[in-house]
């Protein structure tokens, strides 16, 4: 296991291409990252099934406080159908990409997420992971994921990083919310390329979701059927992104890795069986994943064998723990990242 630290990862000299050309021949050559079209469309009609049965049971229970169950399992509902939109981003389900963009802004529409604005920072987080200054998934304002981040926090910010170990699973539940409203300035800004398409979506989804919630649930309850949902929703999502890179070594701008060390270094895998692929998505397998974006979900499994092996054999760390154990060393990174400035007296 990679030691929890906020410094550069000891690395080998960069290793010639011919190294990941390698890998990835004999990944080519077990047939993984041929297209899995059964698979997945046994996958979209089990989540629109879902979606379809979770309405249904809302429409036939009524204004009534057992609604929040419903809430919580379109929680579920939702990142399923969100992890088909990051699938079909990474052109694992087609090998076009037109299919695969109207397989995502279908799913877009369907959790009220703008796919264009979360496909540009996606793209941008895969081509640099954990790359202080060019991995947006670790410039959040509200978390310090180096020291020197710490160190140039204020106000509120500040105090939400001394604590941020304490206030991470807190602040998940609005991962959701802060999606919508980054995808929402994206579209506004013009920022993604169908902007009206995608604007279009999340204004009828929203509309639409509101609209039937407020008649056939009293205020009060619709309210709180919202927070629930919606709050779930944020933490299933976070809590399925956050062991895969949050705790494992950042790179300080400037320095340059090969694409193989680069990729597996900045990565760590979840082990488990496969309730733990389904619930995560496939994102589980991280390593894998970034070293071979396009291949399909259910072809990771397999990978991880040759890929855990060909590291081993090249002597380069790969990182693997359990799920909760995931979580406690995220924890802990962000614990000792805030250590300073719990130190510091007012």
């Amino acid at each position: 296991m990679t030691p929890i630290t906020s410094s550069t990862p000891t690395v080998t000299p960069a290793r010639k291409p011919s190294d990941f050309a390698e890998l990835t021949r004999s990944i080519r050559s077990a047939g993984l990252l041929k297209r899995r079209y059964g698979y997945y469309a046994a996958r979209i009609a089990v989540n629109l099934l879902m979606l379809a049965g979770a309405w249904v049971a809302f429409a036939f229970i009524g204004n009534s406080w057992w609604q929040l169950f419903i809430a919580a399992f379109l929680a579920i509902v939702f990142a399923q159908l969100a992890f088909i939109g990051h699938d079909a981003g990474h052109k694992q389900i087609f090998r076009s990409k037109k299919l695969n963009d109207v397989v995502g802004y279908m799913h877009g529409g369907l959790v009220a997420l703008s796919y264009g604005s979360w496909l540009k920072q996606h793209n941008q987080h895969h081509a640099n992971p954990n790359h202080e200054g060019s991995d947006p998934d670790i410039e959040i304002p509200a978390l310090a994921f180096t020291n020197g981040q710490a160190g140039t926090k204020r106000g509120i910010l500040r105090w939400i990083a001394k604590y941020q170990a304490v206030l991470f699973f807190p602040l998940l539940l609005l991962e959701g919310l802060n999606l919508r409203v980054g995808g929402a300035i994206a579209i506004l800004r013009g920022q993604v390329r169908l902007r009206a398409l995608e604007g279009a979506l999340m204004v009828a989804h929203i509309a639409v979701y509101t609209t039937v919630l407020f008649l056939v649930l009293s205020p009060g309850i619709a309210v709180l059927f919202i927070v629930v949902h919606q709050g779930l929703w944020g933490l299933y999502m976070g809590c399925s992104f956050a062991p895969n890179h949050k705790g494992m070594p950042t790179v300080p701008e400037g320095q340059k890795l090969d694409f193989l060390h680069k990729q597996v270094l900045t990565a760590r895998n979840v082990r488990g069986s496969r309730v733990v692929d389904f619930a995560l998505g496939g994102l589980n397998y991280q390593i894998e994943h970034h070293l071979f974006p396009t291949m399909p979900r259910p072809n990771l499994r397999h990978a991880q064998r040759i890929v855990q092996r060909f590291c081993a054999e090249h002597g380069i760390s790969y990182s693997q723990c359990g799920w909760f154990r995931s979580y406690g060393h995220v924890l802990r990174y962000l614990h000792q990242i805030g250590a300073p400035l719990r130190a510091q007296t007012v």
